[in-house]
């Protein structure tokens, strides 16, 4: 008996890394899996089908249930035909696991506009588009008087959440993630589906790049092993989760909750009426500049 019996679920990006031990481990707690990857580079070029034939057919082979799809998340048909792969073959949908994302990482000052784009269309526009797919499903299925219970976990990072130099267009694409999720959490509740986030901390092709070595195996618990963050994301996906609308950091042995946007109380101008420029000075001066956050010229650097 697995924790996902009788379930379906959509896992995008799915052919490697997290995607691939996300589905893999959500067949073992016996749903049945959509393994959808376009099979294209860390930086968006190319396609190839391979990768989600392969997961699946080692999901069958186990003993699961699983198909392979090659469709573009970001593409709206091909979103669509993800969603009804999930109901041609298997009768119903109740997971998406949104998990596709690419990465194309420059300063801002040499950040192209094909960078930007790219990005932000495979990371948001594709979380975007496949969750609207799911949604209106779901929401049919509610109108009609059926009782849903459905989930979506999307990949947000914590370079969105915190801010990463040197990644302007995936940063901003995945604080997006988190934003939507948090929205999509409030409005698909009347229809029996909840939504997370997490911001996943694991060695995968997108993150060799930037930290080399440094995430290698070592003797003992392998940290930062990808399928250390598949446990939490299947605990999302069940049914009897009652947890929605929030965002997680989740690899190794730790899971912790990530707080919204929140008001300072500790940080606050107030006045009668309308603000002056040279009273707010003053009042910020008083107040003192939020920690962390004063800034300084770069010294020994001239302007440019």
């Amino acid at each position: 008996m697995g924790t996902l019996d009788g379930q379906v679920a959509v896992v995008t990006g799915a052919g490697r890394g997290i995607g691939r031990e996300h589905a893999l481990l959500l067949a073992a707690e016996g749903a049945a899996i959509v393994v959808n990857d376009l099979g294209g580079a860390q930086d968006g070029t190319g396609a190839e089908g391979s990768p989600a034939q392969d997961v699946a057919a080692e999901i069958v082979a186990g003993g699961g249930r699983a198909v392979a799809n090659g469709d573009d998340v970001a593409d709206a048909s091909g979103a669509q035909r993800i969603v009804d792969t999930a109901l041609a073959e298997f009768g119903r949908l109740d997971i998406v696991i949104n998990n596709a994302g690419i990465l194309r990482d420059r300063v801002l000052v040499n950040l192209t506009e094909d960078d930007w784009d790219l990005v932000v269309r495979v990371n948001l526009r594709g979380t975007f588009l496949v969750t609207k797919a799911a949604a209106n499903h779901w929401r049919g299925r509610s109108k009609a008087g059926e009782e849903v219970r459905a989930s979506v976990v999307n990949t947000s990072s914590e370079s969105g959440v915190f801010g990463n130099p040197g990644q302007a267009n995936y940063a901003a694409a995945k604080a997006a993630v988190a934003a939507l999720t948090q929205v999509a959490a409030k409005e698909l509740a009347r229809y029996g589906v909840r939504v997370n986030a997490i911001l996943p901390q694991a060695r995968t092709r997108l993150t060799e790049g930037a930290f080399g070595d440094s995430l290698a195996a070592k003797d003992g618990f392998d940290r930062w092993d990808p399928a250390n963050v598949s446990p939490f994301v299947a605990y999302l996906a069940g049914s009897s989760c009652p947890i929605s609308g929030e965002v997680f950091v989740v690899g190794g042995s730790r899971v912790q909750r990530v707080r919204p946007w929140e008001r300072d109380p500790g940080w606050k101008l107030q006045t009668e009426g309308r603000w002056t420029v040279t009273d707010l000075e003053k009042a910020v001066a008083d107040a003192g500049v939020p920690e962390g956050q004063k800034w300084t010229a770069n010294p020994g650097k001239a302007a440019r």
